[in-house]
């Protein structure tokens, strides 16, 4: 059986969601996986007759639904709270916007999406967590060994609480591993684990889209965590065999702006390997949906979302029962 294609909603949360499943269906995808913005889920809303009726939309629609997302809260449990966040949280996750306030609303909204992921049904929340530590990146003046190490302190601090109730929910938590998280690359993701003490609750959501531009193995990903591999976004992004005029750091520069040197693209038409990729899945024996994360600035969204369902059906085959080569064993 094929693994399931389905369609992120978080780029199409100023739709309905009746009216994106209508769409999602005709685009040719076998689920959603729902962003917890816009209408789509809608947490202190989610008690149990509300997470039947999304369940039964979807079922009307011939559509699947396998995980749920909460990037936006989730951001905001680690990150030094500024007047950004306001534009992306909940007017009762920012109340009067003092930080602490903030990141804890925000945590106890975490919490929350464990509970109601388990009223729908499903097993996995993928999302952000911040990073307190963030704007550090680059060391200049230098960074003391101690202040990263404090950074993934509070880390473990803040969420080992949250995934202690996602594991009590039975529902585990994946991790976009994304710039601006405590976790951007290989070597992060293991210092996250480690922070947590390897907590069973925690893993990723991996999106290749997110490593390539940045120069890191997004296929050893793979298989580095191969036990800690949730979920998978199928996202593509391009970036330039040549100088451009704003390099990795993107220059300020807005998404689509011809002087960057990557953008995101629509599946297939970046700089992506997706062959390795399904290769690398099937070799960690990953079984789950592959979710369609949708961006590309010089695309229509609905000419994307169609073509990229089509592209993600015809990448991803099944592997091998028996070698080639076995006909010529004695």
């Amino acid at each position: 059986m094929a693994r399931p294609v389905t369609l992120f909603t978080g780029q199409w949360a100023d739709l309905p969601l009746k009216d994106l499943c209508s769409k999602a269906n005709s685009f040719g995808y076998d689920g959603l996986e729902l962003a917890c913005w816009g209408d789509h889920i809608e947490v202190p809303l989610a008690d149990d007759a509300y997470c039947a009726a999304k369940r039964e939309l979807l079922q009307a629609h011939d559509l699947e639904l396998f995980a749920i997302s909460n990037h936006l809260v989730g951001q905001a449990v680690c990150d030094n709270i500024d007047e950004r966040h306001r534009s992306i949280l909940p007017e009762h996750v920012w109340g009067d916007g003092e930080p602490e306030g903030v990141r804890e609303r925000a945590a106890e909204e975490m919490k929350e999406t464990a509970r109601v992921a388990k009223r729908l049904d499903v097993g996995v929340v993928n999302g952000f967590v911040g990073s307190s530590i963030w704007h550090l990146l680059y060391s200049f003046p230098p960074v003391p060994t101690s202040m990263i190490e404090d950074g993934f302190a509070d880390f473990a601090k803040r969420w080992k609480p949250i995934l202690d109730e996602f594991h009590a929910q039975g529902v585990r938590f994946a991790l976009e591993v994304h710039p601006t998280e405590i976790a951007f690359d290989i070597v992060t993701a293991e210092h996250a684990l480690e922070a947590l003490d390897g907590h069973p609750a925690f893993g990723f959501n991996y999106d290749p889209s997110h490593l390539g531009y940045q120069g890191v193995d997004y296929v050893d990903f793979i298989r580095r965590f191969s036990d800690r591999i949730f979920h998978v976004h199928i996202k593509d992004v391009f970036w330039s065999d040549r100088p451009r005029a704003a390099g990795v750091f993107g220059g300020h520069l807005e998404f689509g702006d011809s002087r960057r040197f990557w953008d995101f693209r629509s599946p297939g038409r970046g700089t992506v390997d997706f062959e390795e990729i399904i290769r690398a899945l099937n070799d960690i024996e990953y079984e789950g949906p592959l979710s369609v994360e949708w961006e590309d600035s010089g695309m229509d969204r609905e000419h994307g979302a169609t073509e990229a369902a089509s592209f993600v059906r015809d990448l991803d085959f099944k592997p091998s029962a028996v070698a080639f080569d076995a006909a010529f064993e004695d």
